[in-house]
């Protein structure tokens, strides 16, 4: 397990560890990580994003954010649902994206669950959200993969269909729109 605390930048701030190595992800940590995110078509995209980013580093999807936003029409789920195979087929050969047909498909069927959902995607995600919390983690070992809300949420999400949502993903998405905040004791975010 990796325990590390917060680091101190080049601004005298400190982060979470995660974030100091590269502006981008210091960019993303300041000023989105964390932050509470409602909407349908905000948490699709970051529902989609993570999904995407299953075995890859968070860096490559944040540098690819823009060109997925143009290539799945701003995450608006009524239009990504309309998708059709000639559009699967720009996206497998679009390389501002990462060219995954498994991913592009979910995506693709994910757009559809949420229009089949029976309260607004935002509403589902956010009843997963922790009530409470017992404390801020004090290092970067303590933050934990996955949540029994993480569980319950990915459970529920395959159940009305939803693909590529296991509770590791879901976890991240959790993190990354505010429904936990996992801003390290000591860093600069924490309240």
């Amino acid at each position: 397990m990796i325990e590390q605390d917060p680091v101190v930048g080049a601004d005298g701030r400190a982060r979470c560890p995660w974030s100091v190595n590269q502006p981008d992800y210091a960019e993303y940590h300041d000023s989105e990580w964390g932050v509470p995110l409602r909407g349908v078509p905000e948490l699709f995209e970051r529902i989609t994003l993570e999904a995407f980013q299953s075995g890859l580093s968070w860096l490559t999807i944040l540098r690819k954010r823009p060109a997925f936003r143009q290539a799945f029409a701003g995450f608006d789920p009524t239009a990504v649902a309309a998708f059709t195979d000639a559009d699967r087929e720009r996206l497998l050969a679009d390389a501002g994206i990462v060219r995954n047909r498994a991913k592009i498909d979910a995506a693709i069927n994910n757009a559809r669950a949420v229009l089949d959902l029976d309260r607004p995607l935002d509403d589902l995600l956010w009843s997963f959200a922790p009530s409470s919390r017992t404390g801020r983690p004090a290092r970067i070992g303590d933050v934990p993969a996955t949540t029994p809300e993480s569980k319950a949420m990915a459970k529920e999400l395959k159940r009305r269909g939803f693909a590529f949502v296991g509770p590791t993903t879901c976890y991240a998405m959790m993190q990354a729109t505010g429904m936990v905040d996992d801003h390290l004791e000591g860093c600069w975010r924490a309240d």
